[in-house]
């Protein structure tokens, strides 16, 4: 079904596993194709064999290749064709075994070599013979080290061409786990001598700091909900040790459920223990250190059971008050966990989101309740004492008064404390209905993801110079770090994108070391107002970076929503698209409304006369293969300098290329079965329409 010398690969697991980027720097004497070569050859092979990476993409840089340029009147001087020239080169390049051959003793293996391996030998290659002199491929063609078309560039800060690669992670590793072997196989790389003087590997994004900062934000958010919990309970018990109990129960909680991950082999993430709500934690405990609060400040006399004859009054009374509320708390903790039910039902995309947060969440109250079943009678019985006094703190008197007061207004006056309270309960839900609603809180990543879409017929070196203007704007605002580009596509084939889109990632500095007073989205209104100022035509869109993954993972589009059109019409297709994007524009909160470009592209058809083709003998694919060699250019075979192989391409020379009358007058050689008659040709554009077209 696919198109001849297509070959289709199996495509990493997808970008959301991006967890590290970084650039190969050289010497300013290196050329971007050795750099290039060194990572394709030298830097990427090392970073695949550590566990837990999938792949390694490589933005930018010049692909190596061996490059025949023919020159159309030194081969039509010799009588050759280009079918033939691709015939010779092909059959020019081989290693072939003789078996093996017995010499005295000895059984000698044999081996035929030929394949190329320099500029030299691809010169030296015999097209035909002409008055018993041989005709090599530098008679008539320009054999050069070049690179092959470029896809895409990558740039970062003020260097326009540089070598960027990400690292992808494999499916259900553990993000610190593989970034740590990462870092450390980057570091051998730099070390071991593997990279020649002057070329090192720099990384300018590792997810590691992202989930250190994460656990950082996770750890102080506990420690603040602790020391709140400790708080509250002492302002109204009015007891230090009670509240330390309580307080207590939360790490020994969280403790339990992180052994319990361990062992099934799960892994903790933002989302799972982020959101795990601390006053449910505590609510068993906080039950039971208040039932033996009252036990021990207001005991009254109780049969003793024969097991509990060896126990001291506190203890029997601390016991009584476990035993008194145990039924009730297990329970309660078992409807809480079935509220959880649902979410362990998911699959796809929320089954990965919050079956996570739902495990943890179970083991975290299962935790708590054996903390509070164990750990809370324990630490009752030996921080408090034998004898309590139950103290109305000042916040209690005082509530309990305000209380006193009002009630007996509300219950004289009925109906307008009634009328008072639904106006309360409209009021919020009026106000509750203008906050808006949202899938998942966006994490702040310390990063931003640019978009920016120039207009769609634009060609790579073209918008090169915008692409860096656009970096120089970008760094001259003070919270940026550093700016990293991509313009088009890898020559990976993983992403679509043509030269008219470039993204920008900008890493920010921490906030503490921002100007007073300037927000993340102040930053954005500022930047997005900057770059459409000095940029006309360009649409830019703000994203961050795993977000923006993300998104594109879910959807299949850029964007955090998108519209989907369906039908058999392009044109009619790009006109909804446009009034679609006008009406969203006018949604409040929308913001950087983009349509994709479906046509406008030039191209240049090549477009077969059948009946003047048939007139001369040629098929479709005779007049097609000899368009696709001299303008696209065809790889024809390999050049192997040792484990290193590059392709050997052969293409006209840029001079009978470079226009559309240049086109016209490629010639092609009429079909002959007389090999002593000269060769004959005709012009391309004699059999075949050559214009240009929108597509």
């Amino acid at each position: 079904e696919l198109p001849p010398s297509v070959q289709p690969v199996i495509s990493p697991a997808g970008t959301i596993s991006e967890i590290v980027r970084y650039q190969l720097v050289g010497p300013r004497d290196m050329s971007l194709i050795d750099l290039r070569t060194l990572e394709d050859w030298v830097v990427e092979r090392r970073l695949r064999l550590v566990p837990g990476v999938s792949d390694v993409l490589v933005l930018g840089g010049k692909t190596k290749e061996f490059q025949a340029e023919i020159d159309l009147d030194r081969m039509r001087a010799f009588g050759l064709t280009l079918p033939q020239i691709i015939s010779s080169i092909g059959a020019s390049n081989s290693n072939v075994g003789g078996r093996t051959i017995s010499l005295g003793e000895q059984s000698v293996n044999v081996r035929g070599l030929g394949v190329l391996t320099s500029v030299k030998d691809i010169e030296n290659i015999v097209l035909t013979q002409q008055g018993g002199l041989p005709v090599l491929l530098s008679d008539i063609a320009k054999v050069q080290v070049g690179f092959k078309p470029r896809l895409g560039m990558a740039g970062r800060d003020d260097v326009t061409d540089v070598i960027n690669c990400i690292i992808l992670m494999q499916k259900f590793e553990r993000t610190m786990e593989v970034v740590t072997r990462v870092r450390a196989a980057i570091q051998r790389i730099n070390t071991d001598g593997t990279l020649p003087p002057g070329v090192k590997i720099v990384p300018f994004y590792d997810r590691g700091d992202l989930v250190a900062i994460t656990v950082h934000t996770v750890l102080h958010n506990m420690l603040f909900g602790i020391s709140l919990i400790f708080l509250i309970q002492w302002l109204f018990l009015g007891n230090l040790r009670s509240a330390l109990i309580v307080a207590c129960t939360i790490p020994v909680a969280l403790f339990l459920a992180v052994i319990i991950t361990v062992l099934r082999g799960d892994s903790a993430n933002l989302l799972s223990i982020g959101a795990i709500d601390l006053g449910i934690i505590v609510d068993s405990t906080v039950i039971m250190v208040e039932n033996i609060f009252r036990h021990l400040a207001h005991h009254t006399r109780r049969a003793i059971a024969d097991r509990e004859a060896s126990l001291s009054d506190k203890l029997r009374r601390v016991l009584a008050a476990a035993v008194e509320v145990d039924k009730s708390i297990f329970f309660s903790v078992l409807i809480t966990i079935a509220a959880f039910l649902p979410l362990f039902t998911m699959q796809g995309v929320e089954g990965q989101i919050f079956g996570p947060m739902a495990r943890t969440y179970a083991y975290a109250l299962t935790g708590a309740v054996i903390a509070t079943f164990t750990v809370t009678p324990v630490l009752a019985s030996v921080l408090l004492p034998d004898r309590l006094e139950e103290i109305e703190t000042f916040l209690v008197r005082t509530i309990r008064k305000v209380y006193r007061t009002v009630l007996p207004l509300a219950v004289r006056n009925a109906r307008t404390s009634a009328m008072i309270a639904l106006a309360f309960l409209f009021m919020v839900g009026g106000l509750g209905s203008q906050l808006g609603t949202e899938f998942l809180p966006k994490l702040e990543e310390g990063n931003l993801w640019i978009r920016a879409v120039m207009p769609p017929t634009i060609a790579l070196e073209a918008g090169m110079e915008t692409v860096a203007a656009i970096r120089k704007t970008i760094l001259k605002f003070e919270p940026v770090l550093t700016v990293a580009s991509e313009q088009g596509r890898g020559d990976d084939a993983t992403d679509p994108d043509g030269s008219f889109l470039a993204e920008f990632f900008v890493p920010l500095r921490p906030m503490d070391e921002w100007p007073a007073g300037l927000t993340k989205d102040k930053l954005v209104d500022e930047m997005n107002k900057k770059l459409n100022d000095e940029f006309l035509g360009i649409d830019f869109n703000f994203s961050q970076y795993i977000q923006d993954n993300i998104e594109e993972a879910v959807s299949g589009v850029k964007g955090e929503n998108s519209v989907k059109l369906f039908g058999p019409n392009l044109g009619k297709l790009e006109e909804l698209s446009k009034a679609i994007k006008v009406e969203l524009a006018k949604v409040p909160g929308v913001v950087n409304p983009a349509a994709f470009n479906l046509l406008g592209q030039p191209n240049l058809t090549v477009r077969i006369d059948r009946a003047k083709a048939a007139r001369y003998g040629f098929s479709v694919n005779d007049i097609n293969s000899v368009v696709q060699a001299a303008i696209g250019g065809q790889e024809v075979t390999q050049v192997y300098e040792g484990e290193i192989h590059s392709a050997l391409t052969v293409r006209l020379a840029p001079k009978y290329r470079d226009n559309i009358d240049a086109i016209r007058t490629i010639p092609i050689a009429l079909p002959n079965s007389d090999p002593k008659s000269s060769v004959a040709y005709i012009a391309l554009g004699d059999i075949a329409d050559v214009k240009l077209e929108t597509g």
